[in-house]
């Protein structure tokens, strides 16, 4: 694989990024250079260009997402497990703090559970057991995803290689422990200006969005980067994501978690 490539094609998303105009999908020039390695990999190898540059430019890294957790997504896309992304410390929003238009690119929002760890996840495999004991308390969260590619035209390599189509999120405030919160069962709304548009519940995250954390803290150690005490862990959408307009207000209510709200400027 020819690493000045894949350099250029993390190039095209972060400019995209810079200048909010979407670029073409890049799986094509991916597939192309991927003779010698597989096409997911070069993906990550994409996404980690750009995570490196994002730190070298002073950015710091504060958790993971996890996407691609509806099977129904899985199955549109061909894949049959999910994808991270990194979440770094301009990226999080106050709940309730306006969000500048000029800081999304073809934004869409998604609630979803948010674990907030209280030690570090360093096991080669883990188990529900070590995921909750390690979680320190959890948080009502909207994630605002947004995609460098024109069109949200994506395909795996697509999406991998763009930092798990990252944007923003917003946690709630009220920390609750897991004890006293359903996973599977709790039911979730999301309203724009007081109207629903999305519901679901823990269970629309692979079952239960434990299953999502014990894959991202495997897969982190394997690829040398554990998540750590302190990260956040966006782990997946609970319903049907929500394209953003100017002006909208949203409020995402989770059984157990209560509320948070993403308020978009016009």
């Amino acid at each position: 694989m020819n690493q000045q490539k894949l350099a250029q094609i993390a190039h095209l998303l972060q400019v995209a990024g810079e200048t909010r105009a979407p670029c073409s999908p890049v799986r094509e020039m991916i597939f192309g250079e991927a003779a010698s390695m597989d096409p997911v990999a070069a993906a990550y190898t994409i996404q980690q260009i750009n995570t490196d540059r994002r730190l070298a430019a002073g950015r710091r890294l504060i958790g993971r997402k996890i996407g691609l957790t509806s099977l129904a997504v899985q199955r549109q896309l061909g894949v049959d497990s999910p994808d991270f992304g990194m979440l770094f410390d301009d990226m999080a929003i106050g709940d309730g703090e306006e969000i500048l238009m000029s800081r999304t690119l073809q934004p869409k929002a998604e609630a979803e559970i948010a674990l907030v760890l209280g030690r570090d996840l360093l096991h080669d495999t883990h188990s529900f057991a070590d995921i909750i004991s390690a979680t320190e308390y959890a948080l009502p969260a909207i994630e605002i995803v947004g995609s460098r590619i024109d069109n949200w035209d994506i395909k795996l390599v697509d999406t991998i290689a763009d930092n798990a189509s990252s944007g923003l999120f917003v946690l709630g405030s009220r920390p609750v422990k897991l004890a006293d919160i359903d996973l599977v069962g709790c039911a979730m709304t999301m309203e724009r200006d007081g109207q629903i548009v999305s519901s679901g519940s823990g269970a629309a995250c692979l079952g239960n969005p434990l299953n999502a954390a014990v894959w991202l803290a495997n897969m982190m150690v394997k690829v040398g980067s554990p998540l750590r005490a302190g990260d956040v862990v966006m782990t997946g959408a609970l319903g049907p994501m929500v394209v953003v307009n100017p002006g909208d207000r949203f409020c995402a209510r989770i059984d157990g978690l209560g509320e948070v709200r993403a308020v978009f400027s016009n």
